[in-house]
């Protein structure tokens, strides 16, 4: 095929590395086309996360691409070759597949890597670098990523505790979107919470937090989000239908008294609460409140290992099917690579046809009898298609190839009994 990934990801290298290597979004277009042209390569994509940065390229020459990541970070060659995969052909797509899947992921099965694949294919389009033959690799990818999302459970089941708490809260009202939600904190697990309800379609978040810069930082990165002071909680929880909370303080911060004023503020309608911090940032007193939903990250973690299991099980599906797609897909490029031999082969008998038919019209004008042309027309057709194999096969038996002939037989539809 001449397709190759190569790459380094979080199991093969250092984070040291990993930074080294890795390319920010606004470079890829930049940083594609001088691959390009420093490398020798015509199709190449590269995608570049947090915890992987891989090469997909169409060509026979590996080397001069790793040569010029080296070149261009300022690298030894030695540095990279002990942490650099490389795969070919089959097992290429192969890992693209598994890759886009969330089969390679760090989380098992995570979605985000396929809007991250999605990505990287839109910057190589951008850059003039996805070519014909690399295109078809993705869009086989993407199919393939469709069905293993369709036809297996690899992402049904929450395996974090930002994406369980979120999940868990989208059970529990049925105009989710529309739910108001206030983030406690503004660390990195209240980061991935916010994340998860901007992508589920939750506009309405405020973030508490006892650093402004902090919550303000975050606030930015959602598109825009009301950000108070954690003194300021006993205000803006009334307004809060959920409520998720991850700080590091530790004495809890969010007492059944407030919790019980903020209800009556409410007029008593359901809150749903998560407390991830350990220590615990809201009393366990509050889970004895009606119209109080309550869960721990104790809570959260039971569910999630049994997800782990399922997800396993689904993954284990899931990579039969991406080896069936793999194969599949070889199997379509090696019939397309006869397409220009099938041509061939019919224009060569279409000139024999034509040949046969001139000669026919002129017997005709000369008075033969139309069955006699007939006769002449189709044994001299006959006779031309059938000389250059009947060569081939004489001589295959004079020579004792008896695979060729097994092959030749095959190829004419006769079967000869023993």
């Amino acid at each position: 095929m001449g397709l190759i990934a190569l790459g380094i990801n979080h199991k093969t290298a250092s984070l040291d590395l990993r930074e080294k290597v890795a390319f920010l979004p606004e470079s890829l277009p930049q940083a594609l086309q001088s691959a390009c042209a420093g490398s020798g390569v015509s199709e190449l994509a590269i995608l570049s996360t947090c915890n992987r940065t891989e090469f997909y390229v169409w060509s026979d020459n590996k080397q001069a691409l790793i040569d010029w990541l080296c070149q261009q970070r300022h690298l030894h060659d030695h540095e990279l070759s002990t942490s650099l995969y490389v795969f070919e052909e089959k097992e290429a797509l192969r890992h693209l597949m598994r890759v886009a899947s969330g089969l390679d992921s760090m989380v098992l099965g995570e979605p985000q890597i396929f809007g991250q694949v999605k990505v990287a294919y839109q910057h190589a389009q951008q850059a003039g670098t996805m070519g014909q033959k690399l295109d078809r690799v993705f869009q086989q990818a993407f199919s393939a990523v469709k069905r293993v999302r369709t036809e297996t459970a690899i992402g049904v089941n929450p395996v974090s505790i930002g994406f369980a708490a979120v999940q868990l809260a989208r059970q529990i009202f049925t105009d989710f979107e529309a739910a108001h939600a206030l983030l406690v904190g503004a660390g990195e697990m209240i980061g991935l919470v916010a994340k998860h309800l901007k992508e589920q379609g939750v506009k309405n978040v405020t973030i508490a937090n006892r650093s402004l810069e902090r919550a303000e930082a975050l606030a930015a990165e959602l598109g825009g989000a009301r950000v108070v002071l954690l003194s300021d909680l006993a205000d803006v929880l009334p307004q809060a239908d959920i409520v998720i909370s991850c700080t590091g303080s530790q004495l809890p911060i969010i007492g059944k008294g407030m919790v019980e004023r903020a209800l009556k503020k409410r007029r008593y309608q359901p809150m749903f609460m998560v407390d991830i911090a350990v220590p615990r940032d809201i009393e366990p007193e509050v889970d004895e409140l009606d119209d109080i939903y309550l869960y721990t990250v104790d809570d959260l973690e039971s569910a999630i290992e049994e997800n782990r299991r399922a997800r396993q099980q689904a993954a284990t599906a899931a990579e039969v099917l991406i080896e069936h797609c793999a194969q599949q897909f070889l199997q379509e490029q090696r019939a397309q690579a006869a397409t220009t031999l099938v041509l061939a082969y019919r224009q060569q008998v279409e000139q024999l046809r034509q040949a046969e038919i001139i000669k026919a019209q002129q017997w005709l004008a000369q008075g033969l009898n139309p069955h006699d042309v007939l006769e002449k027309l189709t044994r001299n057709l006959t006779n031309k298609l059938m000389h250059t194999p009947c060569v081939q096969l004489k001589e295959a038996a004079a020579t004792n190839q008896h695979q060729k002939l097994a092959w030749s037989a095959d190829l004419l539809g006769i079967h000869i009994e023993d």
